[in-house]
Formats: structure tokens, sequence, C-alpha cells
């Protein structure tokens, strides 16, 4: 049997010109989802964040896309503000895939090298709590359809210590315990909320932790596969479950590992 179709819907993915949001963006293209993007690029890297946009509308789709703080409220609504009149349908998917907090341990000698008490708030606010406030304003602007799916990035960090990851560790924690209550409160309306945990991936993100490579050389070894996850790897498994015939998968956290988190 068919899967059921999800061409000519619509996704809002938040972090989509690189790492994990790119690929989702560029897998659901091919599926004929339309992308309605938010980054956050400079100079040096908004060429690639054009090439994405390029390649998504290769795929005959729309691509409409912010390039800004997602965080930021006006910037919310100047996406809620598009979206309401290129999708008055509303959206069938939320990818949130922010990837931009502070790399700094709790504790030090000196104050100039612990994290600070506003770097620590802007982690949790841009990596965990945003997902709430994009979920509200979509939800109280009609543009969380029926059916639809809220999916966040998550890590093992969210259980797991790495030195200088407590603040990204304590997102992604609270991220997770985000999806679940809204899991539960967005049931009555048919929306799903789940959590996907990528295994290490070698992405723009992984390369600003300290001690990456040390991160690599151990999950390869751990992996059953062998091998790190890819981009790609997480893009396929969302797609697969943006299908009406995973309408029954919510409040979870998705490994998509390769069974990596599983080997102690």
């Amino acid at each position: 049997m068919a899967l059921s179709s999800i061409k000519g819907k619509w996704a809002l993915v938040l972090g989509a010109s690189s790492g994990f949001g790119e690929s989702i963006s560029l897998r659901l293209a091919e599926e004929g989802v339309n992308i309605c993007g938010v980054h956050l690029d400079r100079k040096g890297t908004l060429p690639h964040a054009e090439e994405v946009i390029a390649k998504i509308r290769a795929h005959g789709v729309q691509a409409v896309f912010f390039n800004g703080n997602a965080a930021d409220r006006e910037k919310r609504q100047e996406v809620i503000t598009e979206l309401s009149r290129v999708a008055p349908q509303g959206i069938h998917c939320l990818i949130h895939s922010l990837a931009f907090g502070s790399l700094k341990p709790f504790i030090t000698k000196e104050d100039k090298d612990h994290v600070s008490q506003d770097a620590l708030e802007m982690t949790l606010d841009v990596m965990a709590n945003s997902l709430v406030y994009w979920t509200q304003d979509l939800f109280k602007n009609n543009l969380l359809s029926s059916g639809g799916r809220i999916f966040a990035m998550t890590s093992s960090g969210g259980t797991r210590v790495w030195p200088t990851y407590g603040p990204v560790s304590a997102a992604k924690a609270a991220l997770e315990s985000h999806c679940r209550q809204l899991a539960l409160e967005l049931a009555p309306y048919q929306i799903t909320c789940n959590a996907v945990r990528a295994g290490v991936t070698d992405t723009p993100a992984l390369r600003k932790i300290p001690g990456n490579d040390v991160m690599i050389e151990m999950a390869l070894q751990k992996n059953p596969y062998k091998r790190l996850t890819t981009p790609e790897d997480v893009a396929d498994a969302v797609a697969l479950l943006l299908h009406t015939e995973a309408a029954w998968i919510s409040g979870n956290v998705l490994g998509v590992d390769g069974g990596e988190d599983i080997v102690g």
C-alpha cells in the first residue's frame, strides 16, 4: 500500500540553511512540500543559503525564506504574517532545528571563563523555549493544520554530559519536556509533537563543540554501523513520519542514530 501524499503541503523549518534543517528542507522539497525557511546567515555563509533556496525551487515547489534571528519576536511575527498570505490553509509541519547557544562550563575560578546568566538564559530561550513561542503563534493564527506534525531536534546531550555542553544540555532537556507537553495539549487538534534525537552528526554545529574530534571518534567506535549519522538519515526519517500513517506517534524522543544510543 502506498503512503498518503504530502505533496503541496507547507513546512516551516527553523534553521533551514545548514545541518539538519537544510537536509530536511531539501528532502521534503523532493516530496513536493513547499518550504518556509528561517535562517541566520552573515555575508560569508549567505551564498550557501541562496544555493539551498535554489535547490528547493528546482523541485518545483515554493521556497519562502527569511534571514534573521528565529528567536526574535518581531521576526516571528513577520514570518507568521507572510505564512498567512502564502499558506492560508496552514502548515503541515514545523521543524525546530536551532543550534545557537553558549558552550562554556558552569564552574571556573574566573568569572569570565564560565557561562553567564544572560548566556545561559539565551541558550535556553533560543534552543528550547522558542519552540513553544512559535507553536503558540502558529496555533493562534490558525496556521497549524489538523493532522500536522511538529519535530524538534534534540541530542543525547539531553540526558548525558560533556565538558562545556552544560547550557546546551539543559536546553535539550527542556526541549524534550516541551515536546511532551505540546503533544498532550495539541492531541485534541490531531497534531503530533516529537523530539528527534540524531546520533553524532558532522554538522557545523558539532564542529563548534570543543572536543568534537573525540566525540566523533567515540561515536565511530560505539555505533553498531561504525559510521556517523548523516543529516540525510534524519531527513529521511522526518519525511517518513509526515505521512498520515504515522499519526499515532507523538510525545516521544525518537532516536535516529543506527542504535548508537543503546550501546553503553
